[in-house]
């Protein structure tokens, strides 16, 4: 198919950006990666009246370092994420998640900030953003705001972003060298580079032996991306080597509102969801320890 007739626009500035998004006298989409955009308007699944293509303002690539967070701009390229030595340390989780994104060819031009922006309920970037309590910088022409993924994240495809604002970078709080941190990723999907059926997040910091801290997502358990705060409760003041205890892990099912279709049933995603989470946890203890 081909798409829908629309206006093009070549931004070159996130002032020059937000004008056009200010116009609403017509309805508008940015163009970064495109790899999800490309294919909906193809299938005319998106009819916008303008596309904004945001590929050429500078000031919207790059990795930002600080002393507690790391700022991924939003035309940032999943492979250099991926291949940025600053992710491999102080964003383990995100690193080993991107692996997990789409294919190659996909990665190379797919953006962080694209799948942000998308938020698809079982993308994997959404999913780590949410277990390191990111936050989502947004800028419309005539002021900028930080929302905390959790508040960012409304409904399947749906997000805080206002038709009026541009997307401009994802603020990540990175592992503290000082802790002793383990991360780990899990997805069951039917191919490797496919959409995940469910996938898990988790990132957990250790005093000793014993949890201090633990953060878990859960993706494709239902209409967004989700943590259960009883279950990371669960985890904390535990000696997890041997595993998670089964009324902990009990937690996880109950607590998820997942759906059915043709890939899976919803009692699936949940048997999967609880198996997916204790292998979670036993793969960031042994990474907090070394072992990986």
């Amino acid at each position: 198919m081909k798409p829908a007739p629309f206006d093009y626009a070549l931004a070159n500035s996130i002032e020059e950006a937000t004008h056009y998004l200010a116009d609403r006298d017509r309805e508008a989409v940015i163009l970064a990666g495109g790899q999800t955009l490309m294919p909906m308007l193809s299938m005319r699944l998106a009819r916008p009246e303008l596309v904004i293509d945001i590929n050429e303002i500078e000031e919207l690539t790059g990795i930002e370092e600080t002393d507690t967070s790391i700022v991924i701009k939003a035309c940032t390229r999943q492979v250099t994420a991926i291949n940025s030595e600053i992710v491999k340390s102080r964003l383990p989780l995100l690193h080993t998640a991107l692996q997990f994104v789409g294919h190659f060819q996909t990665r190379n031009r797919g953006t962080i900030g694209g799948s942000v922006a998308h938020s698809d309920p079982v993308a994997e970037i959404p999913l780590v953003a949410l277990a390191l309590d990111a936050e989502v910088e947004l800028r419309s022409i005539n002021a900028s705001r930080r929302v905390a993924m959790a508040d960012y994240l409304v409904g399947p495809l749906v997000t805080a972003r206002q038709p009026d604002e541009l997307l401009t970078a994802v603020h990540l709080p990175a592992i503290v060298p000082t802790e002793r941190t383990g991360t780990s990723f899990h997805e069951v999907s039917e191919r490797h580079g496919d959409y995940a059926i469910v996938a898990v997040a988790a990132q957990l910091t250790f005093d000793g032996a014993i949890c201090t801290n633990a953060s878990v997502a859960f993706g494709g358990v239902d209409d967004i991306p989700v943590r259960i705060p009883a279950f990371e409760a669960g985890l904390i003041g535990q000696m997890l080597a041997d595993g998670v205890p089964d009324t902990v892990l009990d937690l996880v099912p109950d607590r998820m509102n997942p759906g059915s279709d043709q890939h899976a049933s919803a009692d699936y995603r949940r048997r999967v969801a609880r198996t997916l989470a204790g292998r979670a946890v036993i793969a960031a203890v042994a990474d907090a320890q070394g072992e990986q």
